[in-house]
């Protein structure tokens, strides 16, 4: 234990080293220039307009939490597809026709806890395999419903037509007043 402490002290040390050190090498070299070019304030690659004392404009949120959300989601897909592969290839029949000891190591790589002499019959790994792929389907057709209700709630575009916000909130108060 303490030489693990050790290994991690060492590291911060060494990380926060590092970091200081590249900081300060920076303010020495960089030259320091300050134009009004410079100072001048933007978001995220644009010119601000109107005062900076505004509320943060949403588009910017809604879009990076998307990005995440559906990031995240696709994560899910790396870990399936490496069970899946395995599956096909110990449901391939020139697979079963190899002797255990060589299917061994696609057997422990698929199953960590699985004893030595574990076997897994093509017709058992096909099942799984197609079991794997309908959970896979399933999955993205949630993401995909997910996906369509963004896109025809208009969160995925980048520009608002404030026109059609105005006619639906037109509409349906007028529908109310006529009711």
């Amino acid at each position: 234990m303490p030489t693990l402490l050790g290994y991690t002290l060492l590291f911060t040390f060494v990380g926060a080293f590092f970091i200081f050190f590249h900081l300060v090498l920076g303010k020495f070299i960089r030259p320091a220039k300050h134009e009004e070019e410079k100072a001048a304030i933007y978001e995220c690659g644009e010119p601000t307009v109107g005062s900076s004392w505004i509320q943060f404009d949403l588009r910017f949120y809604v879009v990076a939490l998307l990005f995440v959300i559906f990031d995240v989601e696709m994560v899910f897909f790396f870990p399936w597809a490496a069970v899946f592969g395995k599956l096909n290839a110990l449901a391939n029949p020139a697979v079963s026709l190899l002797p255990d000891d060589q299917k061994g190591p696609l057997i422990q790589a698929l199953i960590p806890d699985a004893a030595a002499n574990t076997v897994i019959h093509p017709q058992q790994a096909n099942i799984m395999a197609w079991f794997s792929f309908i959970d896979i389907m399933i999955f993205f057709g949630v993401l995909m419903v997910g996906f369509a209700y963004l896109w025809k709630r208009g969160d995925l575009d980048w520009v608002r037509s404030t026109a059609a916000e105005k006619e639906s909130i037109s509409t349906s108060s007028s529908a109310s007043s006529a009711a």
